[in-house]
């Protein structure tokens, strides 16, 4: 392809005007908070990572200027200026104006793609005060601003480029009217960009943040791409091999690559994106992967007879321990489940279990001292199992003489057989618990009370963790299995709502139920299945009334509001009766939750290896940074 001059007004394709936009965004970008916010940011951003794809983009500057206003500017080949050939108007605007415009929908101006396939700028310009686009081309530079997905003039030439300059930048303000919140989170932004850059093997993001007193600049570029990108997320872990396992191939029109490395955790870590988005619901590229991981490793130790009686190796077994990123690149890719983020197109498992499964035996081959140490952990993690499933039978048998419906005894269930009514409330200590149980609606409401802190699963092996007697009554009670085994069609309950004290040790309780499910059933997490009570931190009481509240700055405002009053502070779920906790905590309609979620996978994974893993240091630098970002009410 000819980087520069092979992208003209004749590539652009139009389907359809944008005044469907303004009236739903949220189904062009999701949501109109905060991830809708953000959204807007990565469209244009994907259009110049689609020109580096192209081979024509090495350089992206991005900057949130002080009106909270954002420039992406890069230098590809700058977006068409000429007549379209039927609306005989500038290229550049039908792009802007119009939805469905843009040159990916033939495949020949840009390959693959990621973003939305050109409903990406149009849909910004539709939810923005106010955009300008200007473009570096041909010895000129071309601008025409757009309000509100409108033209403000003609496009006119502002000036002169020199003749090499080529590129084009995008600035705009969202729209206050359309979005709940405007203000961009740095942090978010940059983890995207880090992102984009390790998966863009060579591409340069600078990003400058100019809103505070002090800019805040992170520069991003990565040539070793996905080798570096396993390498970083593997920074609060032990690598057992230095070297990771490294591939590129290519089938028909899909590009595969892979980088995997296993370290001393026991946790699986597998990041999968398509076209540079993340697909944090996994996918069929994904199982692809794990099917070959499992099939090459079981083929190379059958070959050598490195297991006795011909056993095999389940992939629970090989993935224990591994950090992996997929990357593919492909045309037409399908995105289904609950946040539209899983791959759907069925062809793709096939293509890369084929791929992936001779890539990773030659590497095993070619490398025998990396594959001993991975035969090695997965068959020392093969005995674990084996081990804890015979632990497992001995009580099954001993309890089979025994009375139930081998749910745990602590639970206290509910009685409606309608699933979508019913929640469980997994509540930290017996007293609380037995509150808990005297004030639900035992219609639709089940208690599993919880005996101190649970094993953190981010420093046990998977056996040791599922044989312990908490864990284990808390996947009996849920239903759905874990690993291989999970069936989220098996889920008891609709809710599953984590209740913990609001001190130091609930907190900690909370971190290690969150990090259970993070690393054992994400699937719930990303189904909206989790949820944490938030229980009041205070009780006012004025006249014969009570008022409860749920931070310091709650308090002080109810204060004001009422004149005064007698507060007291509630230390912990055992000190309210059955009446208040239902009150306050377990009633639906007065009741305050907060739904957990999986914004990031990459983010996450990081986050749950350097807060609840073994480095210390890293842990230490975490908590230092974000010191002032922790909720305290004293």
């Amino acid at each position: 392809m000819d980087k520069k001059d092979d992208y003209s007004a004749k590539d652009i394709t139009v389907l359809e005007g944008l005044e469907a936009v303004r009236k739903r965004p949220g189904m062009y970008i999701g949501s109109t908070d905060k991830y809708g916010l953000h959204h807007l940011v990565y469209e244009v951003v994907d259009n110049s990572v689609d020109e580096h794809m192209a081979g024509a983009c090495s350089e992206i500057k991005i900057v949130i200027e002080k009106d909270n206003s954002v420039s992406v500017e890069d230098n590809g080949r700058g977006m068409p200026v000429d007549l379209h050939p039927v609306y005989k108007r500038p290229a550049m605007e039908i792009i802007v104006t119009k939805l469905h415009a843009g040159g990916k929908f033939d495949n020949k101006a840009y390959a693959v793609s990621g973003g939305l396939h050109g409903v990406g700028i149009s849909v910004v310009s539709a939810l923005s005060e106010e955009m300008t686009v200007e473009v570096k081309k041909d010895g000129k530079i071309y601008a025409q601003s757009y309000v509100k997905g409108k033209p403000k003039a003609d496009m006119k030439v502002i000036g002169k480029a020199e003749k090499e300059e080529h590129g084009t930048k995008v600035t705009f303000i969202p729209d206050k009217t359309i979005f709940s919140v405007v203000d961009f989170d740095y942090k978010t932004l940059a983890t995207r960009f880090r992102e984009t850059c390790f998966l863009n093997a060579g591409l340069k993001i600078s990003f400058k943040d100019l809103r505070g007193e002090t800019p805040k600049e992170e520069k991003f570029h990565y040539d070793g791409g996905l080798i570096e990108f396993v390498k970083w997320l593997n920074k609060t872990r032990t690598p057992i091999h230095q070297k990771p396992i490294y591939f590129k191939r290519e089938e028909g029109k899909v590009i595969a690559e892979v980088a995997i490395q296993y370290s001393e955790s026991y946790n699986e870590s597998i990041q999968g994106f398509v076209n540079t988005i993340n697909t944090v619901e996994g996918g069929t590229h994904v199982v692809g992967l794990k099917s070959a991981l499992t099939r090459a490793i079981n083929d190379y130790i059958t070959k050598r007879s490195l297991l006795k009686n011909g056993d095999k190796l389940m992939g629970d077994d090989v993935r224990e321990g591994i950090t992996a990123v997929i990357s593919i690149k492909m045309q037409e890719p399908q995105f289904e489940g609950q946040t539209k983020t899983k791959l759907g197109n069925g062809e793709i498992k096939g293509i890369i279990e084929s791929m992936a499964t001779s890539a990773i035996s030659d590497f095993l081959e070619e490398n025998p001292a990396v594959a001993k140490v991975i035969v090695n952990k997965a068959t020392s993690a093969l005995r674990a199992r084996e081990a804890a499933k015979k632990a497992k039978d001995l009580v099954r048998r001993k309890n089979a003489l025994s009375v139930g419906s081998g749910l745990p005894g602590k639970l206290a269930d509910c009685s409606s057989k309608k699933k979508e009514l019913t929640e469980l409330y997994v509540v930290e200590g017996d007293s609380a618990g037995g509150t808990a149980k005297g004030g639900r609606d035992r219609e639709t409401q089940a208690i599993l009370p919880l005996r101190g802190k649970i094993l953190n699963v981010e420093k046990s092996n998977p056996a040791k963790a599922l044989g312990s007697e908490q864990i284990s009554n808390l996947l009996t009670a849920m239903g759905t299995g874990v690993g291989e085994g999970f069936d989220i069609n098996k889920l008891r309950y609709n809710k599953v709502i984590i209740m913990t004290d609001a001190d130091v040790d609930g907190q900690h309780i909370k971190a290690l139920l969150l990090t259970m499910f993070y690393r054992y059933t994400p699937q719930l997490i990303e189904a909206g299945h989790i949820f944490i009570a938030v229980p009041p931190f205070y009780k006012i009481k004025k006249g014969m009334k009570d008022y409860y509240v749920y931070s310091a700055e709650e308090l002080k405002l109810k204060l004001k509001e009422l004149g005064g009053g007698e507060v007291s502070r509630f230390k912990g779920l055992g000190e309210m009766n059955d009446e208040q906790l239902w009150s306050t905590t377990m009633n639906p309609k007065t009741r305050r939750l907060k739904q957990v979620g999986i914004e990031d996978a990459v983010e996450a994974d990081e986050t749950f290896s350097l807060l609840m893993g073994d480095a210390v240091a890293p842990r230490r630098e975490f908590i230092e940074q974000n010191a002032d970002k922790a909720e305290v009410d004293l």
